[in-house]
């Protein structure tokens, strides 16, 4: 157990995690509480999220849990206002929810695009609604939002919707940065390359090496520099130096978290 989050009340996006193993969502929620932030914990699959919630139990750390759909502008309210009024103040947003549909302008459908562009671009725009008014009463507050290195380069496979949420999260991010730097709250973006994670498996199982797992794996770490991908833990300890007051003078920026997957040309 460490402090680097001592006394801060975290709210966290996607909590859960979409299949066996470590999520990013779940990892970041486990090592914050591990740091000493109060968190609350929301998805919309309650099974997962109260799996997170468990470990953070049997770890001594307190906590919220709850089944949420962050699409729905009165559910965010609502858990926003449970937080509050159970920790007295609001620290930290991480937006962690996100899906993958693949597909270019021809191939995806319009329901498709509609459904990844409110999954992960509207949400964090209604979590972020919700929470300003709070972090802006108490004069501080770091908002964290997931994005992806596809939001800023093309790796290979087109995933048009999903690439262009991405992008979208990053000026949303910088517009928010800007709005509220006078008001003591930051807001940064987290950029992960090719993570080896649960949400992974199931949407790229068929574009990688015709369904074939073990090599669908293989070649997302050979796409590498480092030569692996990284995992959920990767993602985690960037939120955990964005949250911190280790990064009290950074707002704005854009952390890219891929074994150097972007420097190649």
């Amino acid at each position: 157990m460490g402090a680097r989050l001592k006394d801060k009340v975290a709210l966290i996006t996607g909590a859960g995690s979409s299949g066996p193993g470590w999520g990013n969502g779940k990892a970041t929620a486990v090592l914050f509480a591990r740091e000493g932030a109060k968190v609350c914990l929301i998805d919309i699959n309650r099974e997962a999220v109260d799996e997170t919630a468990q470990i953070i139990r049997q770890e001594g750390g307190e906590h919220l849990v709850e089944k949420v759909d962050v699409t729905d502008s009165d559910q965010v309210a609502g858990i926003v206002a449970r937080c509050v009024d159970t920790w007295g103040r609001l620290d930290v947003l991480h937006n962690n929810v996100g899906i993958l549909e693949s597909g270019g302008p021809v191939e995806a459908s319009l329901e498709s695009w509609e459904r990844v562009l409110r999954v992960n671009v509207t949400s964090m725009f209604l979590t972020c609604k919700h929470v300003l008014p709070v972090m802006e009463d108490q004069g501080s507050g770091a908002i964290i939002n997931l994005s992806s290195v596809t939001g800023i380069r093309y790796i290979g496979y087109p995933f048009a919707s999903y690439s262009t949420s991405k992008g979208a999260i990053l000026q949303l991010t910088q517009t928010i940065a800007l709005q509220y730097a006078e008001k003591g709250i930051r807001a940064n973006s987290i950029l992960p390359g090719l993570m080896n994670t649960p949400m992974i498996v199931k949407p790229l199982k068929d574009v990688y090496a015709d369904g074939d797992i073990e090599q669908m794996m293989k070649m997302r770490h050979e796409q590498v520099p480092m030569k692996r991908m990284g995992d959920a833990w990767d993602v985690a300890h960037a939120a955990l130096f964005l949250a911190s007051d280790e990064a009290r003078y950074i707002t704005g920026t854009q952390l890219v978290v891929d074994g150097g997957l972007t420097c190649q040309s």
